[in-house]
């Protein structure tokens, strides 16, 4: 048997629009705002440019949806992007008992515009298209410009007792966080293009070495110990998948399984573990904002006071007048989790832990094709899942992990569709050509049955 040749483009007018998206996100946004600061209290989605931005990206996906719709109607939409929607629209819900309805609107039609140009584009894509050689290359640039910012040294710094503290590199970033990030993800992709040959893997080895020295900059010691854990992991996981033909999630299900259980029998915990990392058993103040969250969550545990309606919604804001200290000046809670809950209890936390079981599920789905890019893909997912025990990054528009995670599910849902068919050729044994028959594909790991 002998697959056909097909030509691969890494990209095609719809994986553009995703990928324009993620460009404003990382590189143009973040550049403008470096260049052009404006003091808007943390509130990013006030600036003109994502109000201009967005808009047109949405109106240019509904017009090419318009003009290939028979191509929608084709689209198989996977468990995983389901649950996505069903968190998006209980969000949407939320601003009917949203503490301040305006702000959480507005938010949730941001975050419909964002998810819409980012997730239906990259869903619509050629099979051809590379969607992560893309968003390698984009983060090449991005890593390679933040460099540049460093090198003209870019740095965080805070004001502590009067005195000038400085915290670490930020390339052109507002702080030394997004920085990490943007370099972890860079890594990420760096590593699936040194797998392959060429120049794909040399400029994947000379991005990763440019990686590395942005998270030792930015000093970020989440960004660097996630940059090696996800990838072990998500490596240990499908081999034990593939050995067991267990699925991926109930496997990594078993890690916080075993937590709480040792947790509760033991001072083995969150604290201790922070202790042990990094000398503070608070992770440099979290524990104290989550203390107050789950004061917060109790007051509207099932429903939550609303869409993004609790941080950053005026001086009346909950976060505000019933925050003791510095921590009124909190633009988020610092967990995506206690924020899932503040904003959309516990209703929210279990449409948003079934989104992110099913997206686990799926990549068995890649695995079965292609072993390599469900390593990185599941890479990316254990990323997100962990960096959200640090910062607030779930259904977060304007923060570049949130929006790189909507291009992988969308990517993951790709590999659900039917696989397109496999031409074989039989020859008899005299060399003459007998025929040309259409086979299903063959995604079972398992063998089957000669073919004649």
């Amino acid at each position: 048997m002998r697959r056909s040749r097909s030509s691969t483009r890494m990209l095609d007018k719809f994986g553009a629009v995703a990928i324009a998206g993620c460009t404003f996100a990382l590189i143009v946004f973040p550049i403008v705002t470096f260049f052009a600061p404006e003091d808007l209290s943390g509130q990013v989605e006030a600036r003109p440019e994502p109000r201009i931005f967005w808009p047109v990206v949405t109106v240019i996906t509904a017009l090419l949806v318009a003009q290939n719709r028979s191509r929608l109607r084709k689209l198989t939409w996977p468990p995983h992007i389901v649950f996505l929607l069903a968190y998006l629209g209980f969000a949407g819900v939320s601003v009917l008992w949203a503490f301040s309805p305006h702000s959480s609107f507005v938010r949730f039609v941001q975050q419909v515009m964002i998810v819409t140009s980012i997730v239906l584009p990259t869903m619509l894509a050629a099979r051809t298209v590379d969607m992560m050689r893309a968003l390698f290359l984009l983060f090449a640039c991005a890593v390679v410009l933040n460099l540049l910012f460093v090198l003209n040294g870019s740095t965080d710094v805070a004001v502590n007792n009067f005195k000038t503290v400085y915290l670490g590199y930020r390339g052109y970033f507002g702080t030394k966080n997004p920085l990490g990030q943007c370099s972890v993800i860079a890594l990420l992709l760096a590593s699936y293009e040194a797998c392959h040959s060429g120049s794909r893997r040399v400029l994947g080895l000379v991005i990763a070495v440019i990686a590395l020295v942005l998270i030792f900059l930015s000093d970020s010691k989440a960004a660097l110990g996630l940059a090696f854990i996800t990838p072990l992991l998500a490596t240990a996981t499908l081999m034990i998948r593939r050995t067991t033909r267990i699925s991926a999630a109930i496997i990594l299900m078993t890690i916080p399984i075993c937590y709480f259980a040792l947790s509760s029998v033991s001072n083995f915990n969150m604290d201790r573990i922070s202790y042990m990392l990094f000398g503070d058993s608070t992770l440099t103040g979290r524990t104290v904002i989550w203390d107050f969250a789950q004061r917060e969550i109790e007051k509207s545990p099932i429903v939550g006071w609303g869409y993004q309606s609790f941080w950053l919604v005026g001086p009346d804001a909950p976060s505000v007048t019933d925050a003791p200290g510095w921590i009124g000046n909190m633009p988020n809670a610092h967990n995506g989790y206690y924020d899932t809950k503040l904003e959309m209890g516990y209703v929210g936390l279990a449409l948003l832990l079934a989104f992110i079981i099913a997206t686990v599920h799926a990549i068995g789905r890649v695995a079965d094709r292609d072993p390599a890019r469900a390593r990185i893909l599941l890479s990316f997912v254990l990323y997100l899942v962990m960096s959200n025990y640090l910062e607030s990054l779930w259904m977060r528009g304007f923060e570049v992990p949130w929006l790189v995670f909507l291009v992988v599910i969308a990517e993951i849902g790709r590999y659900w569709q039917p696989a397109p068919p496999i031409r074989v050729a039989l020859k008899s044994r005299n060399r003459r050509s007998v025929g040309v028959r259409i086979l299903p594909p063959v995604h079972a790991a398992r063998p089957h049955s000669p073919l004649s």
